[in-house]
């Protein structure tokens, strides 16, 4: 029997139930409501302890971290960074601020994230660095990727923002190359509303990117800068929400991954679709987003999306392929790419998208949505 229309369901909505309310109270009880206090060095301390890494920098936003990963790095200016096509827009705009030129991969059409076969491929003289995103909860196969970047002497940005707590091979995401970022958006497995963290082994990156976010004043001589900064920094009372749900991230790894079985038990007999892969080096998918590919062509995922918003269900589209971004049409960066043809990349902007999947999203919800699914492919 076909169940009755439910109320809007989002694509994404946030859990805070744990000491999200305390914390913030705290922080309003102390009058400690801006960049400075306790919650500020306690979540970079407990979140660089899940990454396996020795030094933390918390930010204003995810983007932020990776403007702030391109300056620490000292790249030659006009050097080529490899990076993904299927990705968020900022990972190459923070190249292109950098004074750099974006080298773009197309990456396979299941996994979602480049490979170190196509990246060699892309391999130049002028290469200084690869960024590396992880696509929707999966991590990249980052031992080939490492082990191109010390054969050619390059260093490694990794975008871990859609991958907290997820493991490549025994080690936690976070934990590779020179440095990793993340994003805490509200629809990130552990959020503040906005915000960002940088994450490295190098001492000397870590004391640049602390100054770099706080307008570089110098040591002990405030209002005198050594260098062009920012105010990139995050507040306590976005760490105290922070805090909080890293106390609970092994819950909401349990969550997503209890959401991403439920999806597939559900939806394993359409032939129409191919759904996330399941498991891959070593590790589960923590489903990040849900993101199912309409595999014969049947409809485009807009076609999808308009149908399942008229039963109150949101989703998402996957990005939209960076050679395709109005913004980059004609750019000099971009001209001499061998036309930018990236079959795998507009495929997927054409026939993905992602369901509801986030962390307040109920067993009833999801059946709701995989009976609707399949209404529309039976």
């Amino acid at each position: 029997m076909t169940k009755k229309k439910m109320d809007f369901i989002p694509v994404n909505e946030p859990l805070l139930e744990g000491n999200e309310k305390k914390y913030l109270n705290e922080c309003i009880d102390t009058g400690w409501i801006s960049s400075t206090g306790r919650f500020v060095n306690d979540f970079e301390t407990e979140f660089a302890k899940i990454c396996n890494r020795k030094f933390a920098v918390s930010l204003s936003s995810g983007t932020a971290a990776l403007d702030i990963a391109i300056q620490c790095l000292d790249l030659k200016k006009k050097s080529e960074v490899i990076t993904s096509n299927f990705s968020i827009i900022a990972c190459t705009n923070s190249i292109i601020r950098g004074g750099l030129k974006p080298i773009l991969i197309d990456p396979p059409e299941d996994s979602f994230n480049i490979v170190a076969k196509d990246i060699e491929a892309k391999i130049t003289k002028d290469t200084t660095a690869i960024l590396i995103p992880h696509i929707y909860g999966l991590p990249a196969d980052m031992d080939p990727i490492q082990e191109l970047a010390k054969k050619y002497n390059l260093k490694i940005i990794e975008d871990a923002a859609e991958v907290h707590g997820q493991q490549y091979k025994g080690q936690p995401c976070g934990s590779f190359g020179d440095i990793s970022i993340f994003s805490f958006y509200a629809n990130k497995l552990i959020t503040t509303g906005e915000g960002g963290m940088l994450l490295t082994d190098n001492e000397e990156i870590y004391k640049k990117a602390r100054s770099l976010r706080d307008h570089c004043f110098m040591p002990g001589r405030r209002f005198i800068h050594d260098d062009i900064g920012f105010n990139f920094r995050m507040t306590n009372l976005q760490a105290a929400v922070g805090l909080s749900q890293v106390e609970q991230i092994d819950k909401f790894l349990d969550l997503k991954r209890k959401i991403g079985s439920k999806y597939n038990s559900l939806l394993k007999d359409l032939k129409s679709l191919k759904l996330p892969i399941q498991f891959q080096y070593d590790t589960e998918n923590i489903y990040w987003a849900y993101t199912i590919i309409i595999q014969d062509k049947s409809m485009t995922a807009d076609q999808l999306s308009k149908i399942l918003l008229e039963h109150n269900i949101q989703t998402r589209p996957t990005f939209w392929p960076l050679n395709k971004q109005p913004v980059y049409e004609g750019h000099e960066l971009f001209s001499k790419q061998e036309n930018l043809h990236f079959s795998n990349s507009e495929f997927l902007a054409e026939y993905a998208l992602y369901l509801p999947c986030g962390l307040g999203i109920t067993e009833e919800q999801i059946e709701y949505i995989a009976q609707k699914v399949i209404e529309v492919f039976s």
